[in-house]
């Protein structure tokens, strides 16, 4: 029998909250990955959510990722593994030989970098571009006028397999407008992936079309 913590007693509630906004979307739950946001967490708390089942994971700076998941991939060799924060070019190669999937490419300096590390890793993680809907000077991520030519530059220039777009809208604003920016994006540049939606606002990023919700702290709490 499973044990109950207080992690995957949350972790159950935030599956039942995705499955209830899915339907009321008249979605299939089944669609909507939940990326837990690992970061900064204890690593009882991380390995009480693998232990549970749990196997799809989003890490904020790669040497914090390579400390915690080298212990743990071992373990749990079918964890899935997403770099979700800002990501420096001199980085990539270690980037792009320990994540399945890198959501934070924003410039093209990146998509070379990244590109150059594939080849000599003879492999490229999934990717996702980050779009800054709300054009915030202090959060990384492509303007939205500047994004179908990025996404086409990527692919074509870089050869990067893009899969799909990632955005974190402003604290002070209706995500609902950014969610449906980015969704309008995607459908436009023929992506089906769509990270949108964190604790405070997932059900309303799956309203929208997300088809994975990054969820931290309502999960493990607070951040130490």
């Amino acid at each position: 029998m499973r044990s109950l913590t207080p992690v995957t007693i949350e972790l159950d509630a935030i599956r039942s909250r995705i499955a209830d906004a899915a339907r009321a979307a008249s979605r299939d739950p089944a669609t909507i990955d939940l990326v837990a946001i690992s970061k900064q967490q204890p690593e009882t708390n991380v390995e009480a959510v693998l232990r549970a089942g749990h196997r799809h994971f989003g890490e904020n700076r790669v040497q914090e990722a390579m400390a915690r998941w080298s212990a743990f991939k071992p373990q749990f060799p079918d964890a899935r593994l997403r770099l979700v924060g800002p990501l420096q070019s001199n980085k990539a190669r270690e980037a792009v030989a320990f994540f399945d999937a890198i959501d934070s490419l924003d410039r093209p300096k990146l998509a070379a970098a990244i590109a150059e590390a594939a080849q000599k890793e003879g492999a490229c993680p999934d990717i996702l571009i980050q779009v800054n809907t709300g054009e915030e000077a202090q959060k990384a991520g492509v303007a939205p006028a500047d994004a179908d030519a990025f996404i086409a530059e990527a692919r074509t220039t870089y050869g990067l397999p893009v899969k799909g777009l990632m955005c974190i809208p402003p604290v002070a604003e209706e995500p609902a407008m950014h969610f449906a920016l980015l969704a309008k994006i995607a459908a436009r540049n023929g992506l089906s992936e769509l990270s949108m939606g964190m604790s405070g606002d997932f059900e309303i990023a799956i309203r929208f079309g997300a088809t994975m919700v990054r969820v931290g702290s309502a999960l493990f709490g607070t951040r130490t």
